[in-house]
């Protein structure tokens, strides 16, 4: 039987994915009815919703927030590209329904969508052209607003705004214990596991939110991995995204 804060965190998943009222969404641009299947999976962009990462990667991040809570595992809690603060969002309720004190969520995003592929620097990015889709950009104002929304806007939640290349060499931030990465592009994934990853403690997480779909992506953490000698055994969550448990590698 669950008790009040498993119920609440449920809920607050079905309030996050927006399961309740069931909003509309888009796909490559076309309007398309909700699809609880689709919805479910995070395959598609909610008009409403505040998350479009679906129900198995919430629960894999909900699964890895609490891990590290149980296990005393040192540090904050980070999500790079947050898009409307679902998964953050998340990230702060777990904190609270815990009577967690000493740990931080951080928000990192340019709150102004992807930036234009830098094909030069990182040839892996050409044709990744998600600038244009403003659906993307989701100023830092409305997510304050969307943790507002849930009573989770506090000192707790603090936020990292512009682009990775400039944010996160210097962002004043200690230890993690859970590192969720969701960036799309070669260049936003390897800046943010170059700047971040040893900060993150031995038996923290690194989530990936889009390694299975954008190949991109998918080189820049198999670059990384290469590159540090990390050998810790990746698990798939579902189509898109994976994580691991951190015991190789470079840092904490």
């Amino acid at each position: 039987m669950q008790g009040a804060k498993e119920l609440y965190l449920d809920l607050l998943k079905r309030c996050l994915t927006n399961m309740i009222y069931r909003d509309s969404s888009t796909l490559h641009g076309r309007p398309l009815p909700f699809d609880l299947q689709r919805r479910g999976e995070g395959r598609d962009w909610p008009v409403h919703a505040h998350t479009m990462i679906g129900v198995k990667r919430l629960d894999a991040l909900h699964f890895c927030l609490e891990d590290v809570l149980n296990r005393d595992v040192p540090g904050d809690f980070i999500e790079t590209g947050v898009w409307r603060g679902g998964a953050v969002i998340l990230m702060r309720a777990v904190l609270k329904v815990r009577g967690v004190t000493d740990r931080v969520v951080w928000a990192a995003d340019s709150f102004q969508g992807l930036p234009k592929p830098d094909v030069e620097r990182y040839p892996q990015d050409r044709g990744l052209d998600f600038q244009d889709m403003r659906e993307l950009a989701v100023s830092l104002e409305q997510v304050q607003e969307n943790f507002r929304r849930y009573g989770l806007l506090d000192d707790q939640v603090r936020f990292l705004k512009g682009w990775f290349r400039d944010t996160l060499p210097t962002a004043p931030i200690g230890r993690l214990a859970v590192l969720r990465l969701d960036g799309d592009l070669y260049e936003s994934t390897i800046d943010a596991l170059n700047h971040l990853y040893p900060k993150l403690s031995r038996g923290g997480y690194l989530i990936v939110d889009d390694y299975g779909d954008i190949g991109a992506c998918h080189s820049a953490v198999s670059d990384y991995r290469q590159a540090h000698g990390i050998t810790d055994e990746i698990v798939p969550i579902d189509w898109s995204g994976a994580f691991w448990r951190k015991e190789t590698g470079p840092g904490a």
